[in-house]
């Protein structure tokens, strides 16, 4: 079986840049300082009233197409992970095969929120695998701020919109993904969620007038499910892989929180490792958070050739996914 690897990543951030003053300005009770003190987010990008997921999708999409020197009409398959889709049907995914003129590609949506983008390059590197020589166009992308409550400072100080993307295909031996671990905790889905919009709750008037659309989140237990869940995951992947957690030279997580993530690195032994957080500029950007950190880094030329990285991605669902690849240049 070929290795399967990463050919070339991309991602797109809006134009416009929301401070923490702007947020505290809109947020009762609360002051910048507060916001960087207990996030260390100072800054996100927040989409245009013209732009939807699809349209932030196809951007990042079209720059990981270039780093990877393919065209559109060379994917077959494309893969869009999201949970804030553009409307219930059609499928993200198809607008943006559409709009990028990838006719040949088989497309479908996956969400499973924040873990997404980890997720569908687990499904990505499977559908490569069995199709010698194909390619797979993966991203994560999610428009939060048509989403948040403004009243609600534990998620309104948090989100902002971005998609990240990466082409999915064939390495050379010893390189590309080497392992991936996931997990899916349904028990604990009430830490996360938007209740109005689908079909056990339909918009409607009372939804809306009752904020039904918007993201809920129950921080504390947030925060310790990831340290409950994302730290034994670790070491059955690594020992599959054969490698141990001091081999690992960058640390890409899912960017929920600066605070949380600092601590998830010391619990998991990481402190070798260097750490990606982006975050700092552009916030929790969902789905998009670890391909967004993952395409900063090889742009700004921080990865080099044959190191390895471990991915990671948890959110809603309660879900998380990891995934170690070595890097191919």
């Amino acid at each position: 079986m070929s290795a399967i690897g990463l050919l070339g990543t991309g991602s797109y951030l809006p134009k416009e840049e929301i401070t923490n003053e702007e947020i505290a300005r809109r947020v009762p009770d609360i002051t910048a300082e507060w916001i960087g003190r207990r996030t260390l987010i100072h800054g996100r990008r927040y989409a245009a009233p013209h732009e939807a997921t699809s349209d932030l999708a196809r951007n990042a999409g079209a720059a990981a197409l270039e780093a990877a020197g393919i065209t559109a009409d060379q994917l077959d398959y494309l893969i869009v992970a999201t949970s804030t889709a553009d409307a219930p049907l059609p499928p993200t995914s198809s607008l943006v095969q559409n709009a990028l003129g990838a006719h040949r590609a088989a497309c479908f949506d996956i969400n499973i929120a924040c873990a997404g983008f980890v997720y569908a390059l687990d499904i990505a590197h499977g559908l490569a695998a069995q199709r010698p020589g194909s390619h797979v166009l993966v991203i994560g992308a999610d428009l939060y701020s048509r989403f948040l409550d403004y009243t609600d400072r534990g998620t309104a100080v948090l989100l902002g919109d971005a998609a990240g993307a990466a082409v999915v295909g064939e390495v050379p031996d010893g390189y590309g993904i080497l392992g991936t671990e996931l997990g899916g905790h349904g028990d604990a889905h009430e830490l996360i969620w938007i209740e109005g919009g689908g079909s056990r709750t339909p918009a409607s008037h009372a939804t809306v007038d009752g904020g039904g659309h918007y993201l809920r989140m129950k921080g504390r237990g947030v925060a310790d499910f990831v340290m409950a869940n994302v730290p034994p995951m670790i070491e059955p992947l690594l020992e599959c892989c054969g490698v141990t957690v001091d081999d690992i030279d960058h640390f890409v997580p899912h960017q929920a929180n600066g605070v949380l993530l600092g601590e998830l690195v010391e619990r998991c032994g990481l402190t070798g490792a260097r750490t990606h957080t982006p975050l700092v500029k552009y916030g929790n950007m969902g789905a998009a958070s670890v391909p967004v950190a993952l395409d900063e880094a090889v742009r700004d030329g921080l990865v080099s050739d044959g190191e390895l990285l471990l991915l990671a991605g948890f959110g809603a669902g309660m879900a998380a996914g990891l995934c170690l690849l070595r890097w191919s240049a």
